[in-house]
């Protein structure tokens, strides 16, 4: 099982402004200059090797788009932010068009950054895809039909040419899917979140962004431990600090990195990756942030270490 990171965003989708690179190129350039190097190969590789990667790299600005990939023959991911847009790219490469795919698609909401890239995933517009949505909103249809229509976008919906889907599921009920055990969680969230867990083969995935955890409410975090027990790996909201989230973010259906990492220590989990970045944050904050969560980690460690890490557009994590 392989999990790969298409769109890590939260709220909208953002670019590196010119100011932005321009900070990035002087910082590269004084540690050159601060480390002597004068060729090119030398230059590669302190670039490849030693040069943190908020400045060699970008954690990316598309919003919410998750693949889950194993050897079955359909094709898995989690919602329809604009990382869709590339993943939609990717499967081109790799299947011709008149080879018809099936996707599933699992959504954790039906805010706008969750759905904008489904316009622009290219299947949809291929005959003989077959395009499956599950989710637990019965509004689901309706949003992406809304989406589509008049002003918002210039082709309707009723225009694609794919079989697309549908598929109304419950949470707290497992299903088999694609050759996963699926099952949701709903989440506290404005219109409601569903969190969604996978396994397969032993290996156990969870998908939880856009979800608030109030400290107060002991069973509703006890039902997230539950959620999250031995996964081999948790995507977690955590888009504000504690600090946001409990004060002058209170109430706004996110949540932070430390309750991400009290929740996987509780539940045994092996490996957490921070999503739904603040799109407020540069790449140096989202370093930060990652810097301060590992040491948050080893301090509140009780048993086994929990690996944290970050998500990036691009980043691949095999379970």
């Amino acid at each position: 099982m392989k999990v790969r990171f298409w769109g890590t965003r939260g709220s909208i989708p953002i670019s590196l402004t010119a100011a932005q690179t321009r900070a990035k190129l002087v910082a590269a350039l004084h540690l050159a200059i601060e480390h002597g190097l004068n060729r090119r190969e030398d230059v590669e590789a302190f670039v490849d090797s030693r040069l943190p990667f908020e400045i060699s790299g970008t954690f990316g600005g598309h919003s919410s788009c998750v693949q889950l990939e194993s050897e079955g023959a359909d094709h898995v991911f989690m919602d329809f932010g604009s990382g869709a847009r590339p993943l939609a790219g990717d499967y081109l490469q790799r299947h011709a068009p008149n080879e018809p795919q099936t996707y599933h698609v699992f959504m954790s909401h039906l805010h706008w950054d969750h759905i904008m890239g489904f316009p622009f995933f290219t299947p949809v517009y291929i005959p003989g895809n077959r395009i499956i949505i599950h989710t637990c909103h019965a509004q689901a249809e309706q949003a992406f039909r809304t989406q589509q229509s008049p002003p918002c976008f210039p082709v309707p919906f009723d225009a694609l040419s794919a079989h697309i889907e549908f598929d109304l599921l419950q949470p707290d009920q497992r299903y088999d899917i694609a050759g996963y055990g699926v099952q949701a969680l709903k989440q506290l969230h404005s219109g409601d979140s569903y969190g969604w867990r996978f396994e397969r083969h032993g290996k156990a995935m969870v998908y939880s962004t856009d979800s608030e955890h109030k400290l107060g409410d002991q069973a509703a975090l006890d039902r997230f431990v539950e959620f999250f027990a031995d996964a081999d790996l948790v995507v977690f909201d955590a888009m504000y600090s504690l600090v946001d989230a409990i004060s002058v973010r209170a109430d706004w259906g996110h949540s932070s990195n430390l309750m991400g990492i009290e929740l996987c220590q509780a539940a045994k989990a092996r490996r957490l990756c921070l999503f739904h970045h603040e799109p407020a944050n540069d790449d140096a904050k989202i370093a930060q942030v990652l810097a301060q969560s590992r040491q948050l980690e080893s301090i509140y460690r009780e048993a086994a270490a929990l690996e944290v890490s970050t998500a990036y557009d691009g980043l691949e994590i095999a379970l």
